[in-house]
């Protein structure tokens, strides 16, 4: 019988947390990989289709949690292959603003498509109730994160509204 309330609880659900992470990146990429896609492409390109304004590079990486060396390898591939494109910054002249072409809103629309069965499955099996709960979670247990273990040098703070306005 284990204490719920010991350190190894949080332990386990990081473990269960890599573990779901690798399936997630096995699965995107089966899921993706006929549209011409990796899961990390599709991720930046979801980051951009969900986010309600362009975001530069730097911005990407702090939502995803990624380093913006990586994001920016991903989007100059993106940009190669006319999925996403550059806009001028007003905010700041050399950090460009990525923005979703009319044929990455089609190759992500093609990705959400590809993944409806699964998020479904995954919707039936847990529940929206209990999904919500686990959204939450995560959330609070990557802010308890952030205020103990601030970014590697090669990694930028997590965005906020207020940086990207």
């Amino acid at each position: 019988m284990s204490d719920e309330s010991s350190p190894a609880t949080v332990r386990n659900l990081a473990l269960a947390v890599f573990e779901t992470n690798g399936r997630l990146v096995d699965a995107g990429n089966a899921l993706v990989r006929p549209a011409g896609l990796t899961t990390a492409w599709w991720q930046v390109l979801g980051a951009l289709g969900y986010s309600p304004y362009p975001l530069p590079v730097a911005h990407i990486a702090r939502n995803m949690g990624l380093t913006r060396q990586a994001v920016q390898r991903v989007v100059d591939l993106l940009i190669d292959r006319g999925l996403v494109a550059q806009q001028p910054n007003p905010h700041h002249q050399r950090a460009k603003l990525i923005v979703l072409t009319p044929a990455g809103r089609n190759a992500l629309t093609g990705a959400e498509i590809a993944v409806a069965p699964l998020d479904q499955a995954i919707l039936e099996r847990i529940g929206a109730d209990r999904l919500s709960v686990a959204i939450a979670v995560l959330r609070e247990m990557n802010a308890v994160i952030a205020e103990n273990f601030p970014p590697a040098p090669d990694r930028v703070a997590p965005a906020t509204p207020k940086d990207i306005a």
